[in-house]
């Protein structure tokens, strides 16, 4: 460990929001430990064992495990990975007096009701992924007072697998793509949610804070922004009701409540916060 930095654990580092938080660390303030697959979140002792080595002060988990095909083995995966991690990481970030920022969804809320959603809503998650980050939820905020609970919503990024790089992967060889128009949330830049974490980690405020970016859109309305900012006139995109029962209509935009009381940061409009992403260098489409 370096003297007089402060040592941050990122858990989940090859995500789109951990690879982003890992470029955007002041090297000079922090000394940062990436860790992805190499550490085990959902093993205890192996959780134990890295943190008594390298003695965070703060431990952020943006692992996150939603599965693809809704099997028991599936679900019983997503829930060692999202829940018991996360209470593992909660253990051992509060034995070493560690803050704790655990990354959690939208998903959290069934979706039902078309209003914006703020922290003190109830939730009442529709899916296992859902269930398993409100359980993941609950576990940090008994285990670990230093808590700092992020709910976000579409969080893209130019790494990783989220929506950009699968719209941009597509538009490769595809002429036609049918999206959904009736699943609505705001998509959320990894940069900017990686700038709040980062204005958030050394304060005290602890506690939930949802932090999506302003304004909202339907799964076709982001992707259409997609190639509109992008430049891409080869793939056309038809919007869709959804018709998969596993996957129903939905509308889940966050408020960013605690944020506007706290006055701590203020996150941007998706769409300046897309179109500024997009035009950076680089975007990876392999993910």
């Amino acid at each position: 460990m370096s003297e007089g930095k402060k040592v941050i654990w990122i858990a989940g580092a090859k995500g789109s929001l951990g690879s982003q938080l890992n470029r955007m660390m002041d090297q000079e303030r922090f000394e940062v430990l990436a860790t992805d697959l190499e550490v085990d979140v959902t093993d205890l002792e192996a959780v134990s064992s890295f943190a008594e080595k390298h003695h965070p002060d703060v431990v952020v988990n943006s692992t996150r495990y939603n599965g693809e095909t809704g099997s028991q083995q599936e679900i019983m995966e997503m829930y060692h990975a999202n829940t018991l991690g996360a209470r593992n990481l909660a253990v051992v970030s509060r034995k070493a007096d560690a803050k704790i920022i655990q990354m959690s969804t939208d998903d959290v809320f069934s979706g039902d009701i078309a209003m914006e959603l703020t922290e003190f809503d109830q939730t009442v998650p529709a899916t296992d992924y859902g269930k398993s980050k409100l359980a993941a939820e609950k576990f940090v905020q008994s285990l670990n007072p230093k808590h700092f609970i992020i709910r976000s919503s579409w969080v893209y990024g130019k790494t990783g697998k989220n929506f950009l790089t699968y719209i941009m992967r597509m538009a490769k060889d595809t002429q036609i793509l049918s999206v959904p128009n009736d699943q609505i949330s705001a998509p959320t830049s990894a940069k900017e949610l990686a700038k709040f974490i980062i204005s958030l980690m050394e304060t005290q405020e602890y506690g939930l804070f949802h932090a999506s970016c302003e304004g909202s859109s339907s799964r076709y309305g982001f992707a259409q922004a997609i190639l509109d900012y992008a430049g891409i006139t080869s793939m056309q995109l038809v919007p869709v009701l959804t018709s998969n029962k596993e996957i129903k209509a939905r509308y889940t935009v966050l408020k960013n409540l605690m944020m506007e009381m706290t006055g701590i940061y203020k996150m941007p409009d998706w769409r300046a916060a897309l179109k500024e992403c997009i035009e950076e260098d680089n975007i990876s489409v392999e993910a």
